[in-house]
């Protein structure tokens, strides 16, 4: 007899605590093998492929597309075991003989292998196998199927409950505290009354139309003429008919880290032209090189990178971070370089490994991997955080300058303008030269303007007279 197991969304790590249903990857009555993928999610920081780890027959799905669900909810479940009769199609499919699991929770954050070709048992023998089976459930996992309701409504004055309050994500208690919305009276979607943040945001809209009401109600006058009353606006009608974005995944995680930043960082920026001609001219010739001795190409962006981290050997304030509860400035010994990636999906920022043991040539390579990874929204949470500094090419938008924010919690950015040719001074004379701005935002805890200004002007000397790696290197 088949054994039902149900599989719960697991922890995807990097401290996310919810993820978002974006594709399903399987059918009710599909075969599913051992460690296949069977959702598509996206958090925070990427979309995830999450493999299940039974094999059997798919008998429930938790969740449509587009739901949000906490970690723990449940995802699936699975008819482990054989069934008897034959199944609906003749293609070969997985095994579904083995009862057990692969023990994996997240392999990889997705498979590398191609999934199997689908299987499908016939709907009575399903149903059959579900009646029979017995489900193997966490204590907590007895929920139905995730469907948020159309309208979330504020529970009355009466029902309050006194128990916990059910609700796991921090971003979603952070969000209540934020705009004064009591957890204990809102109705939750999730499973088992799980408050979700999609609650807090319809509790947080419904509090703000109600204010707006009340505050129009106060300042109009007693008696207006019916004519005036029924040409006037309706501010709720105007509100309901914006166009509402959630601030959710990516972008949502890119908004509660900026806004962390700009709350906790006292964070200062200082600027320079540099004249990045002799840059251009070292990178041309570094590409034109023939031979056996000629690697790939080198870009701009990673002869940058590569000044960045002989800058940050010579002024390590700035590769550190800052530890509010005890106080303390954390000095960071490697530097893991993240830099700043435009895609479909919004900024993201991957992380280069230890950049400091790297040389350019082995730096533009792994921002070419990374890049394309991000283009293609494949990058794992992990491949976005435990970044110490950051690298931000805002050129490429064709702007010349900026204040960038800092991605906390790292102390400081480096932002770079476009290069393009403008009047210069050079060798006391007036010359068209490549002119590049750059700027440098820090965080004041960790250094003073000596510091940022010594680390900037090491950067545009570099940049000036790329020879002056060379004592570095």
């Amino acid at each position: 007899m088949a054994q039902v197991l149900e599989f719960k969304l697991p922890d995807l790590g990097e401290g996310l605590t919810e993820a978002e249903i974006v594709r399903w990857l399987v059918e009710v009555g599909d075969v599913v093998a051992i460690d296949q993928p069977v959702v598509e999610v996206e958090t925070a920081k990427a979309m995830v492929e999450v493999p299940c780890p039974y094999g059997g027959v798919v008998t429930a799905r938790f969740g449509e597309e587009g739901t949000e669900l906490p970690v723990g909810a449940p995802l699936l479940t699975v008819a482990v075991g054989a069934l008897e009769g034959p199944v609906s199609s003749s293609s070969s499919g997985p095994d579904s003989e083995s009862s057990g699991g692969s023990g994996n929770v997240l392999v990889g954050y997705g498979t590398g292998a191609p999934a199997a070709r689908r299987r499908r048992i016939r709907p009575d023998r399903l149903d059959r196998a579900a009646a029979e089976a017995p489900v193997s459930r966490a204590p907590v996992a007895d929920a139905p199927v995730v469907e948020a309701p159309a309208v979330n409504v504020l529970v009355a004055e009466t029902s309050v409950s006194e128990g916990p309050v059910p609700v796991v994500s921090p971003l979603v208690r952070r969000l209540a505290r934020q705009h004064d919305i009591d957890l204990r009276r809102l109705a939750g979607s999730g499973p088992e009354g799980l408050i979700l943040r999609a609650d807090v945001d319809r509790a947080i809209r419904t509090a703000e139309e109600t204010a707006a009401a009340t505050a129009r109600a106060a300042q109009a006058p007693v008696q207006a003429p019916a004519a005036a009353v029924a040409a006037a606006p309706s501010g709720v009608a105007a509100v309901r008919d914006a166009e509402r974005i959630p601030l959710r995944g990516v972008r949502g995680a890119v908004a509660d880290k900026l806004s962390r930043s700009r709350t906790e960082i006292p964070d200062a920026t200082c600027w320079v032209d540099a004249d990045a001609t002799e840059l251009m001219a070292v990178r041309a010739a570094m590409n034109a090189a023939t031979g056996p001795s000629a690697g790939p190409k080198v870009s701009v962006l990673a002869l940058l990178a590569r000044i960045c981290t002989a800058a940050l050997a010579r002024f390590p304030e700035l590769n550190s971070t800052v530890d509010t509860e005890a106080r303390e400035i954390v000095r960071l010994s490697g530097v893991h370089l993240g830099f700043a990636a435009q895609t479909e999906r919004g900024l993201v920022v991957p992380v280069v490994r230890d950049a400091h043991t790297r040389n350019a040539e082995s730096i533009g390579a792994e921002i070419a991997r990374l890049t394309e990874l991000a283009r293609t929204g494949k990058l794992s949470p992990a491949q976005l955080t435990g970044g110490t500094f950051t690298l931000n090419n805002y050129g490429v938008f064709g702007v010349d300058g900026s204040t960038p924010i800092i991605n906390h919690p790292e102390a400081a950015m480096l932002g770079v303008g476009r290069i393009m040719p403008k009047p210069w001074v050079h060798q006391g004379e007036l010359a068209v030269r490549q002119v590049v701005q750059l700027s440098l935002t820090f965080d004041h805890r960790v250094c003073d303007g000596g510091t940022a200004g010594g680390f900037l002007r090491y950067v545009a000397d570099c940049v000036e007279q790329p020879a002056v790696l060379l004592r570095t290197l």
